[in-house]
C-alpha cells in the first residue's frame, strides 16, 4: 500500500507533462496553419511573427489561431533594435541570455512603437539583422 501511494505523486507529473506537451503541440500546429500565407515566419513560446511582401504579422501563439494579431508595414519602420533586459544592445556584443528579449521598432510616428518579445538572444538577433536588411532595401 505503501509503495502504491509513493508512486502516485510521479504519476501526477507524468500526466501534467502529457498534458504540457499535449497544449504545446496543438499550438506549434496551429502555427503552422497561420505561418503558411507568409514568406518567412518565426514560432517561438512569447510570439510569432510572418512577413509578407514589406508587412509584418505578429502575436501571441494559442491552441486556435495566435491571437493580439498587430500588422504593419516595414516601409512605417525608422529604426529596428535589440533590446535585452530594456537596454538597446550591439549585435556584435550579444550577452550569453536577457531576461527580457524584445526587438523594438521604431516608427514614422515618434510615439509610436512596437516591441516583439523573443526567449533566445540568439534568434532575436537574427531576426534583427534581418529585418534591418529588410528596411534598408526600401
Amino acid at each position: 500500500m505503501e509503495r502504491g501511494l509513493m508512486w502516485l505523486p510521479l504519476l501526477g507529473a507524468f500526466i501534467w507533462l502529457a498534458r504540457a506537451g499535449a497544449n504545446e503541440y496543438q499550438k506549434l500546429e496551429a502555427y503552422k496553419r497561420w505561418a503558411v500565407g507568409f514568406d518567412r515566419y518565426k514560432y517561438d513560446i512569447y510570439s510569432v511573427i510572418g512577413i509578407k511582401d514589406r508587412k509584418l504579422s505578429w502575436g501571441k501563439p494559442t491552441k486556435g489561431d495566435p491571437k493580439d494579431l498587430q500588422t504593419f508595414s516595414l516601409d512605417r519602420v525608422k529604426q529596428i533594435t535589440l533590446a535585452i533586459d530594456n537596454n538597446s544592445i550591439d549585435l556584435a556584443n550579444l550577452p550569453a541570455s536577457g531576461k527580457q528579449v524584445n526587438i523594438r521598432f521604431s516608427l514614422d510616428d515618434p510615439s509610436e512603437s512596437i516591441e516583439i518579445p523573443f526567449t533566445e538572444v540568439q534568434m532575436a538577433a537574427e531576426w534583427t539583422k534581418f529585418l534591418q536588411q529588410e528596411i534598408a532595401h526600401t
